[in-house]
């Protein structure tokens, strides 16, 4: 079983840029499907962004597409999520996943529920 641990939230201005990073254990990151979920206030957790496992494509939600930017990396069993030009509406507790199972990445489609996530980060953006 993977365990995720998240950092690198903050207050930021609108505009600038926040990178979050998730470094997993227990197991081998590779060997899963990762994505990035937000909640912001007053709503339900939503996908943001995630890694297939069959072709390495990635999904972005609309609102982030161009913003922001997904990647794993192997040698520190870790994933990040880069963020651009931040705005107000990014303000959330961002967290990161994992799931064995590929199906959960459709980069044409969506992401679904995940099996693992960490406790989350909160990303405030101010105007």
């Amino acid at each position: 079983q993977v365990q995720l641990v998240e950092s690198g939230g903050g207050l930021v201005q609108a505009g600038e840029s926040r990178r979050l990073s998730c470094v997993a254990s227990g197991d081998i990151l590779d060997s899963y499907t990762i994505a990035w979920f937000r909640q912001g206030p007053g709503n339900g957790r939503e996908g943001v962004s995630c890694i297939s496992t069959r072709d390495g494509m990635a999904y972005y939600k609309d609102s982030v597409e161009g913003r922001f930017t997904i990647s794993r990396d192997s040698a520190s069993n870790s994933m990040y999520l880069q963020m651009r030009d931040l705005r107000p509406e990014d303000t959330a507790v961002y967290f990161c996943a994992a799931d064995p199972r590929n199906w959960v990445c459709l980069p044409q489609v969506g992401v679904y529920g995940f099996d693992y996530y960490g406790k989350g980060t909160q990303v405030t953006v101010s105007s």
